[in-house]
């Protein structure tokens, strides 16, 4: 079991930056795939960015290339989004989310994983 804890969320002007965080409970964290999924009021959850166990492999929904960087310090079972330009069209719950057993290929698929954060609020206003 691994559980996740996100931080770092809140209410940011547009064109402005946010650093989400995401601690997990488990050492062995630097084995597992970790990603960001968001979720927008009305919408489905989707892709964000995933990262693998690494840190050497990166992956990017297209809507946010460019202007959003995962990372993580697996010395802290970390992983990192750091939003840069924000836009209102950002505004969502962040999840963060985790599994060892990730298909690289398949990284931006959310059936791919087991653990998942309780979410942070992302609020851009315009």
């Amino acid at each position: 079991q691994v559980q996740l804890v996100e931080s770092g969320g809140g209410l940011v002007q547009a064109g402005g930056s946010l650093r989400l965080s995401c601690a997990a409970s488990r050492r062995t964290f630097s084995t597992y795939t970790g990603a960001w999924f968001r979720q927008a009021p009305g919408k489905d959850r989707e892709f964000v960015a995933a990262i693998s166990w690494s840190g050497g492999f990166t992956n990017y929904a297209d809507s946010v290339k460019g202007r959003f960087t995962i990372s993580r310090d697996n010395a802290k079972n970390t992983v990192y989004l750091e939003m840069n330009s924000l836009k209102s069209e950002d505004t969502a719950v962040y999840y963060c989310t985790a599994d060892r057993s990730v298909s690289w290929g398949q990284s931006h698929r959310d059936s791919e994983y087991d653990y998942w954060g309780q979410g942070t609020q992302v609020t851009v206003s315009s």
